[in-house]
């Protein structure tokens, strides 16, 4: 009964503080929340020798709102996320925009625009032919013509709702975005910046890393003070590690390897990345790994999720923090043994998953929702 009504005073003193998102938001969808959730993540002090792990708002608040916009960073933000996420691709004219890919197809309404039409193309995207439209082909003016819309509408069809409201933002509104809520809400908002497919874009003479690098040198963000983390799934990390001063974040998928490998005609993968000798390697350049959450908890083909990987361990040994990816409500996203129901979109026992990775130690998570990471922190936290 304790352990209920902790839950329930969590979630309450979140949905107890819900205000309109700004950024154009027409206010909150049935069940979402859109303010501050700071009272439910601060409700248990820190302790000396405990680990708070910290919650990363994944691209924003997709589970809410469409992703990579300023109102799925805001939402996020305001909620309590310790850091917002935002994937960083470049324009035509060198200027770094928030998308997850450069394709922007299955996130924008470019293909309801005629005049955008002879722009789609088909390019080798790290080895895939990918058809659809590239940031890289429009100037950041032709880009703000263009709104966002939901990722995955059959998903989350509450979302769409809010199709063609918002705007591709460029990393720099996004920075800003970043300062100016860090003083409205007395606390520093984090961001956590992916550098995105690099190999790609220097095969088409762009150089993403050092748009990068010059953006934090110019905001001031290249300091080891600053709440920045920069973060890849490639090995150009190690070149950023000569130029930046923030911690490095080496993102680590499932399966594959990284695309920089690959080119360089490299037959190692990621499976070689997290063996002991693959993050002894790591730790040279980066303080942290992002594994894909399957590769520390494993799950079958059904779902069914086995027994914990050594990799939290043989990660902390060599003094690498894990901030796995990616934990989302929906069913679809959860092991079996924490759905709810067989309907892959209804929302399952996500907070009990959240729990279980911090029992195992990790540093932080990747999370959709914001505000079910910083209830399943809280909870985690009264009880160890």
């Amino acid at each position: 009964m304790q352990i209920r009504t902790r839950l329930l005073t969590g979630i309450l003193l979140i949905t107890a503080s819900l205000t309109a998102v700004a950024c154009g938001g027409s206010g909150t969808g049935p069940g979402q929340p859109a303010a501050s959730a700071a009272p439910a993540a601060s409700a248990v002090p820190d302790q000396p020798g405990r680990v708070t792990p910290l919650i990363v708002g994944h691209r924003g608040a997709p589970g809410y709102r469409p992703e990579h916009t300023l109102a799925s960073y805001e939402l996020a933000a305001r909620m309590g996320a310790d850091y917002i996420e935002a994937d960083a691709v470049p324009t035509k004219d060198g200027v770094l925009v928030n998308r997850h890919e450069p394709e922007i197809g299955g996130t924008t309404d470019v293909a309801s625009h005629p005049e955008f039409a002879s722009r789609k193309t088909t390019k080798t995207l790290d080895g895939t032919p990918t058809t659809g439209w590239f940031t890289e082909d429009f100037t950041l003016a032709e880009l703000k013509t263009l709104h966002a819309v939901e990722r995955l509408p059959d998903v989350r069809q509450h979302n769409t709702i809010y199709n063609g409201l918002y705007q591709v933002p460029a990393l720099q509104e996004y920075l800003d975005l970043a300062k100016r809520l860090s003083g409205e809400l007395h606390r520093q908002v984090g961001v956590y910046i992916e550098t995105k497919h690099p190999t790609f874009f220097r095969a088409q003479g762009i150089d993403v890393d050092k748009l990068l690098v010059d953006t934090l040198n110019q905001n001031g963000l290249n300091t080891p003070d600053a709440k920045v983390f920069v973060e890849s799934f490639e090995t150009n990390l190690k070149q950023l590690h000569d130029q930046l001063k923030v911690p490095l974040v080496q993102l680590i998928d499932s399966t594959g390897a990284p695309a920089d490998w690959v080119a360089a005609g490299d037959k190692r993968t990621f499976a070689d990345m997290i063996k002991p000798a693959g993050l002894a390697e790591v730790a040279k350049y980066a303080q942290a790994i992002g594994p894909d959450k399957t590769l520390i908890i494993p799950t079958d083909p059904a779902g069914n999720p086995g027994q914990a990987t050594t990799l939290v361990t043989d990660a902390h040994q060599v003094g690498l923090k894990l901030h796995p990816y990616t934990f989302r409500n929906e069913n679809q996203f959860l092991p079996a043994d924490l759905r709810s129901s067989a309907n892959p979109d209804d929302y399952g026992k996500a907070i009990d998953e959240d729990i279980r990775f911090f029992k195992l130690g990790v540093d932080g998570i990747f999370t959709d929702n914001t505000d079910t990471g910083l209830v399943a922190r809280a909870e985690y936290l009264q009880q160890h």
